[in-house]
């Protein structure tokens, strides 16, 4: 008798408590996602002992594949009863062994089924982030339901406030009524989130359930960036941290036929790694980039991430991308400096180990004399002297390649106008308070004068009165001017005003010409 009963005994436990080496992890589960998700389990007395069991049989199941922690994926278990409680929040488990056995060893609450106090508790305590071991900020929510449809209450007005609050909610039904109530408090879509199943065909849903919650919650665990012609860097959110480990690291073209790439694109089926052109890197366990190098322009790569540690399994992770096409110098040709005889001219990018000299060839335009200057494979830029002022040059920069491919690019550059200053002012003094201005400028290219005036010590200081004079102009007359006003004349060019000279009209009664004040 008493051995029968122990057998009966092992029996029940093995139906109630299945082992983790019997559940195979799905691959790309591990390390897939970041997120919190809470599981609302109904436990009211409605529930019988042996659904309850079930219940927690399949979270087992359904959980198991995750990778746990703070930088991973965190669980929470809310009970329903007539006093809900919450059994572990999210900051208890952060290992599959220490979930698994929190599972194994929960009660049902028993009494009525209170799921609008567990919602209250759930969005107060549990998933608001604000909330001391509440839900991580900027990280995906999900809230589970788990219920035999029995009197689940006035649930869809506190569903709502969850989803307003950017809460995912689904949920599983192990009875058939209330569908309209279920489908109201469930996030969009309703076929992907809101589950009708019989309470000993629940490992049926295991999967599709999972793979909406991933959807939910998962990361971009890795991605490509600063991709150029002939390199790239990969980068990962660390998983090794804190343990012993490294990450391997192996990329190569994509294999013909393999799925196209796009920049930076997750494939999560990447195609072996394994053949003769690819190439491994290790890279340290608190490392989270590694640099890809000696890549083809314009190819399609595909690269695996894979950490090793012997403390915890982690999946591997792929990602294609393509390279940039190659980029000949010169791409880009600028000026500066630019001067009345001198101008600098730069170009890019500097490719030293690809380009054997540069060749530069400038012109006056439209038909002036062609000359040319050759610099080394460092050099960048060049000063072209000895330009003609207020000329438009046409300046090409070639590259030869080592691989004889020759690259050149055109640019238009204008040297500056020249601007002579003005050669000569004076002022004589006409009546008490009037100028004759004379002075002397006429060049080739002038367009005009400009005449300002202003009283140094008048009852409005500062206050300027200026006038404009064609190129033929070489003297006017100023009349009304304050005492001691500083008159300055400036020749105008076609691209700038030249430098300009200045004096002071002083009123005496023995008042003589003068010359000029700088």
């Amino acid at each position: 008798m008493e051995i029968h009963m122990s057998l009966t005994w092992m029996l029940l436990c093995l139906l109630l408590r299945p082992s983790a080496t019997q559940i195979n992890t799905p691959e790309g589960v591990l390390n897939c996602c970041e997120g919190d998700v809470l599981f609302l389990l109904d436990s009211s007395g409605s529930v019988s002992s042996y659904e309850h069991s079930r219940m927690l049989t399949f979270l087992s199941e359904l959980l198991l594949p995750f990778s746990l922690g703070e930088d991973q994926v965190r669980v929470g278990l809310l009970q329903v009863g007539t006093r809900p409680r919450l059994e572990f929040g999210f900051d208890t488990h952060s290992t599959q062994s220490s979930l698994q056995a929190a599972l194994r060893s929960i009660k049902p609450l028993r009494g009525d089924t209170n799921t609008v106090e567990a919602l209250r508790m759930a969005k107060e305590w549990v998933l608001r982030p604000e909330a001391a071991n509440g839900a991580r900020p900027g990280l995906p929510r999900v809230l589970v339901w788990l219920t035999d449809g029995v009197k689940p209450g006035d649930v869809i007005g506190p569903m709502a406030e969850l989803r307003e609050e950017g809460v995912a909610v689904l949920v599983v039904s192990t009875g058939h009524g209330n569908y309209q109530v279920l489908r109201k408090v469930v996030t969009p879509p309703v076929e992907n989130h809101l589950y009708f199943v019989d309470i000993d065909d629940m490992s049926i849903i295991t999967e599709d359930l999972r793979d909406a919650i991933i959807e939910i919650i998962r990361a971009e665990r890795i991605q490509v960036r600063d991709i150029s012609s002939n390199s790239a860097v990969l980068q990962w959110r660390p998983v090794l941290t804190g343990l012993t480990g490294y990450y391997e690291v192996r990329f190569g073209p994509l294999p013909t036929g393999g799925p196209g790439g796009d920049e930076g694109g997750v494939n999560e089926t990447s195609p072996s790694t394994s053949g003769s052109d690819y190439q491994r890197l290790t890279q340290s366990a608190d490392s989270s980039t590694a640099r890809l190098t000696g890549l083809k322009p314009d190819t399609t790569y595909t690269a695996k991430l894979t950490p090793k540690s012997n403390e915890q399994a982690f999946n591997a992770l792929s990602v294609t991308f393509t390279t940039k096409p190659e980029v000949l110098s010169p791409a880009v040709v600028t000026v500066s400096e630019s001067g009345q005889t001198s101008v600098r001219v730069s170009w890019g990018p500097l490719q030293p180990e690809m380009v054997t000299s540069y060749y530069i060839e400038y012109s006056g335009l439209p038909r002036g004399k062609l000359h040319a200057v050759t610099v080394g494979r460092t050099q960048n830029s060049t000063l072209l002297r000895d330009l003609q002022p207020d000329t438009t040059y046409l300046v090409t920069v070639s590259a030869q390649h080592t691989s004889g491919k020759e690259k050149a690019m055109s640019v238009k550059v204008c040297t500056q106008e020249v601007t002579p200053a003005l050669a000569d002012l004076q002022l004589t003094t006409v009546g008490s308070n009037s100028v004759q201005v004379d002075w002397k400028g006429s060049v080739a290219g002038l367009r005009g004068y400009w005449l300002t005036w202003e009283g140094q010590h008048s009852s409005v200081p500062g206050q300027r009165s200026s006038l404009y004079l064609p190129p033929d102009s070489l003297s006017t007359r100023l009349t009304h001017l304050p005492p001691l006003a500083r008159v300055c004349v400036s020749p105008i060019y076609r691209t700038a005003r030249g430098e300009g000279l200045c004096c002071t009209a002083q009123f005496h009664s023995d008042a003589l010409a003068y010359g000029y004040q700088s």
